[in-house]
Protein backbone atom coordinates (compact mmCIF):
# COMPACT_ATOMS: atom_id res chain seq x y z
CA UNK A 1 0.00 0.00 0.00
CA UNK A 2 0.96 3.54 -0.50
CA UNK A 3 0.20 6.99 0.42
CA UNK A 4 1.49 10.44 -0.20
CA UNK A 5 2.98 13.59 2.09
CA UNK A 6 0.50 16.25 2.10
CA UNK A 7 1.47 19.94 2.10
CA UNK A 8 0.97 20.05 5.73
CA UNK A 9 3.58 17.09 6.26
CA UNK A 10 0.98 14.36 6.97
CA UNK A 11 1.65 11.13 5.85
CA UNK A 12 -1.63 10.32 4.26
CA UNK A 13 -3.81 6.90 2.82
CA UNK A 14 -6.51 6.41 0.77
CA UNK A 15 -9.09 4.39 1.85
CA UNK A 16 -11.76 2.72 0.57
CA UNK A 17 -14.55 2.27 3.34
CA UNK A 18 -17.96 0.51 2.94
CA UNK A 19 -21.41 2.03 3.26
CA UNK A 20 -24.11 -0.26 5.19
CA UNK A 21 -25.45 -0.62 1.99
CA UNK A 22 -22.46 -1.91 0.20
CA UNK A 23 -21.35 1.17 -1.74
CA UNK A 24 -17.98 1.97 -1.42
CA UNK A 25 -16.43 5.62 -0.68
CA UNK A 26 -13.18 6.77 -0.57
CA UNK A 27 -11.42 9.06 2.45
CA UNK A 28 -8.30 9.96 2.49
CA UNK A 29 -6.75 9.68 6.27
CA UNK A 30 -3.56 10.91 8.26
CA UNK A 31 -1.24 8.32 9.60
CA UNK A 32 -1.32 8.81 13.53
CA UNK A 33 1.54 7.18 15.12
CA UNK A 34 0.37 8.41 18.50
CA UNK A 35 -2.88 6.93 18.12
CA UNK A 36 -3.28 3.01 19.24
CA UNK A 37 -6.94 2.90 17.50
CA UNK A 38 -7.91 1.61 14.22
CA UNK A 39 -9.64 4.33 12.34
CA UNK A 40 -11.45 7.56 13.33
CA UNK A 41 -13.92 9.43 11.06
CA UNK A 42 -16.09 12.53 11.57
CA UNK A 43 -19.87 11.62 13.09
CA UNK A 44 -21.29 13.25 9.92
CA UNK A 45 -19.63 10.65 7.68
CA UNK A 46 -20.22 7.97 9.85
CA UNK A 47 -23.79 8.71 10.04
CA UNK A 48 -23.86 8.75 5.90
CA UNK A 49 -22.29 5.14 5.85
CA UNK A 50 -24.68 3.94 8.83
CA UNK A 51 -22.19 2.33 10.60
CA UNK A 52 -23.31 0.32 13.34
CA UNK A 53 -22.91 1.42 16.92
CA UNK A 54 -21.39 -0.77 18.91
CA UNK A 55 -20.21 0.97 22.53
CA UNK A 56 -18.77 4.24 24.27
CA UNK A 57 -15.10 4.32 25.33
CA UNK A 58 -12.56 6.43 27.13
CA UNK A 59 -9.75 7.66 24.95
CA UNK A 60 -6.52 9.69 26.43
CA UNK A 61 -5.86 11.87 23.84
CA UNK A 62 -2.48 13.70 23.07
CA UNK A 63 -2.59 16.98 25.10
CA UNK A 64 -2.81 14.36 28.18
CA UNK A 65 -6.61 15.12 28.41
CA UNK A 66 -9.45 12.16 28.46
CA UNK A 67 -12.38 12.01 26.02
CA UNK A 68 -15.39 9.37 25.69
CA UNK A 69 -15.59 8.62 21.81
CA UNK A 70 -18.62 6.48 19.81
CA UNK A 71 -17.59 3.33 18.42
CA UNK A 72 -18.81 1.88 15.15
CA UNK A 73 -17.81 -1.26 13.49
CA UNK A 74 -17.06 -0.57 10.10
CA UNK A 75 -15.64 -2.29 6.99
CA UNK A 76 -11.99 -0.84 4.58
CA UNK A 77 -10.59 -2.18 2.02
CA UNK A 78 -6.89 -2.80 3.46
CA UNK A 79 -4.84 -4.33 1.66
CA UNK A 80 -6.76 -5.79 -0.97
CA UNK A 81 -8.97 -7.22 1.28
CA UNK A 82 -12.04 -6.04 3.36
CA UNK A 83 -11.28 -5.99 6.90
CA UNK A 84 -14.07 -5.29 10.02
CA UNK A 85 -12.24 -2.52 12.58
CA UNK A 86 -13.09 -0.29 15.11
CA UNK A 87 -14.23 3.15 14.09
CA UNK A 88 -14.17 5.82 16.57
CA UNK A 89 -16.20 9.45 16.14
CA UNK A 90 -14.15 12.25 15.79
CA UNK A 91 -14.47 15.97 15.19
CA UNK A 92 -11.46 15.72 13.27
CA UNK A 93 -9.66 14.92 9.82
CA UNK A 94 -10.29 10.61 9.62
CA UNK A 95 -6.93 9.02 11.12
CA UNK A 96 -5.41 5.64 10.97
CA UNK A 97 -3.73 4.50 14.02
CA UNK A 98 -1.52 2.12 14.70
CA UNK A 99 -3.98 -0.65 15.73
CA UNK A 100 -4.53 -0.91 12.06
CA UNK A 101 -0.84 -0.49 11.20
CA UNK A 102 0.38 -3.67 13.21
CA UNK A 103 2.12 -5.98 11.34
CA UNK A 104 2.78 -3.76 8.71
CA UNK A 105 6.09 -1.28 7.92
CA UNK A 106 5.62 2.06 7.96
CA UNK A 107 8.30 4.44 5.39
CA UNK A 108 8.01 7.68 5.09
CA UNK A 109 10.24 10.40 3.12
CA UNK A 110 8.67 13.82 4.97
CA UNK A 111 8.83 15.57 1.66
CA UNK A 112 5.17 17.06 0.45
CA UNK A 113 4.08 14.85 -2.18
CA UNK A 114 6.57 12.12 -1.61
CA UNK A 115 5.28 8.63 -1.59
CA UNK A 116 4.91 6.58 1.70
Amino acid sequence: MTGIVNAALEATINLIVQAAGGQPRQIEAVVDTGFNGFLTLPPDLIASLGLTWLCRQQGLLADGSTHIFDVYAGIILWDGRPRTVEVEAADAQPLIGMGLMQGYDLRVQVVPGAAI
